[in-house]
């Protein structure tokens, strides 16, 4: 199986970049790992908020290829607690997938389109963050999970 991330909008802070490379390179050990980033939409302040969703939705799903299961970081998504991430990576593994793919949205979130295509919602948190931050976080617990899966020491509980 690999694994795509798929964000809108180039990460501005180099601390940032350096941490999420740190954890890609990390990851890389153990799974084929991907992050795709979409560029920012030019002229949004000619756009309603559900054009740039839509739009955003339509650089997403070209992304896609028909076998990809996509899961969506959104708020209202399922919540994990580390371990039970590393057994949901498992299941998706064990189903013989090719590619999980998980995308961050842009601001305002997902258009209708990208929720129907997804197979899953996940939330890393019931707070806000900015997308820039939750790449960390989502590559961070892809590294996360798969250490728990090896038993390797990163994981303390």
């Amino acid at each position: 199986m690999k694994i795509k991330l798929i964000a809108i909008g180039k990460t501005d802070d180099k601390e940032l970049v350096r941490l999420i490379e740190s954890y890609e390179k990390r990851l890389k050990h153990y799974i084929k790992f991907e992050l795709k980033i979409i560029p920012d939409i030019k002229n949004v302040k000619n756009l309603s908020q559900e054009q740039q969703k839509e739009k955003e939705g339509e650089f997403i799903l070209k992304e896609l290829s028909p076998t990809d299961q996509l899961i969506v970081l959104d708020e209202r998504g399922h919540e994990f607690r580390s371990i039970e991430f590393s057994r949901f990576l498992q299941k998706k593994m064990n189903s013989g997938i090719k590619q999980l793919v998980f995308v961050i949205g842009g601001p305002y979130g997902f258009s209708k389109s990208i929720y129907q295509k997804a197979q899953g919602k996940v939330s890393l948190s019931k707070m806000t963050f900015s997308h820039q931050m939750i790449r960390l976080f989502i590559v961070e617990q892809l590294y996360r999970g798969f250490s728990i899966l090896k038993n390797e020491p990163y994981h303390h509980e």
